[in-house]
């Protein structure tokens, strides 16, 4: 990569701090202890129905209980054996409708970590006739790591109902296996589209079709015609409800998602809300790229960090971090698509298991990952619009930031409201305009730390992650 400057830049101007607001109540998550006390975000939930006529200040579409729902004995005890007491923000708007018979598609876009994936878990187990042993709930992500993490929510809600699962990822099913007889699977795109292509999945009685991270599942350039694909693929004559979710829905993809959910209910945030309040985002100011690793390792070495991801631009880089890390006494993992599926997997749940300190990472686990011991992210290099893996080949116009992925990737800490920092590394005059054009467009402040002083680096940081 050419330099501009091996200079030092300040900081963005004219951005300023947005004030939380105060803290209402603990949201529907795990309950945890008092030092790591939970707030539910008070961000104003907008709500549009797909039905004008019908009143959106009935009780029928917000409630404050799980037990106003009218749910079956069997899931109330798995949402209270899990810890939640009662809906977060979002679940108290969005479960009356997602529930409501007759079934209505939904688009509902909210903060990273708060309570998204209990919500279409929630209405997946309750559509479900257990007595029938086919398909009926249908879930796509776009990672392995991410349809293993909303698995494991299915198990746990589902736990004291008779729900049978299965996975459609890479890799999963023996190669005997002639048809599923799961109630949810839970999978890719591409091994889905597979799976009901050789009728492995028989989706004849499919009720609920789910897409989380639907913003990236729906976008052209990505896994967009997989996607459609699978949808295509679903039954044309009977009621089939489509639930989509994310944190960020960018202007080109809530076009489509309307039509790939038509006439759903919506429930959505301004772009403004998006970047978390509890999450402080700060970046280093460095001189080159090498001397980006020296302020890494310096950052590791004199701070005590619970967990922390890394997230670089390509494999090689992460790969090359974490060997050098590793040699220098650090535990870490690498973790990225050219790693096989096993291996992938024993990574992920290494890292939740406490075994590394340290994932770094690509954007495979930008989205949806949820490990509460996460109280740093690391933007090593700051997520672009296009991503090539030949630096020679990128051009000035080619790299804008992604600020989506850039939400999604500092949302992986700051977990329902918790505490947590964000730090970009910042090297040149063209990754100081990326990192201005984030802040512009977020409207958070960015904080700049001084790194020729590792006294006062290590201030700074210490003060922020009490």
């Amino acid at each position: 990569m050419e330099k501009d400057t091996d200079g030092f830049y300040t900081g963005p101007t004219g951005a300023t701090s947005s004030t939380a607001e105060k803290p209402e109540a603990k949201p529907a998550t795990a309950v945890d202890d008092e030092e790591n006390d939970l707030i539910k975000s008070t961000f104003e939930v907008t709500v549009t129905l797909a039905d004008q006529q019908l009143d959106p200040t009935s009780p029928l579409f917000s409630v404050k209980s799980f037990e106003e729902l009218g749910l079956h004995g069997d899931l109330l005890k798995g949402i209270f054996d899990m810890g939640f007491t009662k809906p977060s923000k979002i679940q108290e708007r969005a479960l009356p409708l997602l529930l409501k018979n007759p079934p209505q598609n939904m688009i509902g876009q909210s903060q990273s970590g708060t309570g998204k994936t209990a919500a279409f878990v929630l209405t997946m187990l309750s559509r479900i006739d257990f007595s029938l042993n086919k398909p009926q709930a249908l879930c796509l992500s776009p990672s392995r790591e991410l349809a293993r993490q909303i698995m494991s929510v299915v198990a746990a809600m589902g736990k004291f109902t008779a729900v049978q699962t299965e996975y459609a990822i890479k890799d999963h099913l023996p190669k005997g296996v002639s048809h599923v007889t799961a109630h949810i699977v839970v999978g890719t795109p591409g091994t889905m589209t597979d799976l009901i292509r050789r009728k492995v999945v028989d989706v004849s009685e499919v009720k609920v079709f789910v897409l989380d991270e639907a913003d990236s599942m729906l976008d052209k350039d990505g896994l967009g015609d997989q996607t459609l694909r699978v949808k295509n693929m679903l039954p044309r004559g009977r009621p089939i409800q489509i639930i989509l979710f994310s944190a960020t829905f960018p202007d080109h993809v809530r076009a489509f998602a309307s039509k790939f959910a038509p006439d759903a209910n919506k429930i959505e945030l301004k772009r403004n809300e998006l970047a978390v309040d509890s999450i402080r985002q700060f970046y280093m100011d460095c001189r080159n790229e090498e001397h980006k690793y020296d302020i890494l390792v310096s950052l590791y070495t004199l701070l005590t960090i619970g967990q922390s991801i890394i997230f670089c631009q390509h494999r090689r880089t992460a790969d090359r971090i974490s060997q050098r890390m590793t040699a220098e006494g650090h535990k870490v993992a690498s973790l990225h698509g050219a790693k096989d599926a096993s291996e992938r997997d024993a990574i992920i749940d290494g890292f939740r298991e406490g075994k590394e300190k340290v994932l770094i990472t690509t954007n495979v686990i930008a989205r949806g990952i949820d490990i509460q011991q996460v109280n740093m992210v690391v933007n090593y290099d700051l997520p672009l619009l296009v991503e090539r893996e030949n630096p020679q080949e990128q051009r000035s116009g080619d790299l804008r930031p992604d600020v989506e992925t850039y939400i999604h990737r500092i949302g992986r800490t700051g977990r329902f409201g918790r505490k947590g920092i964000s730090i970009n590394f910042v090297h040149d005059k063209r990754t100081w305009q990326q990192m201005e054009e984030i802040e512009l467009v977020t409207g958070k402040k960015i904080e700049r730390v001084l790194t020729e002083d590792l006294d006062q680096m290590e201030k700074q940081m210490r003060k922020a992650l009490k």
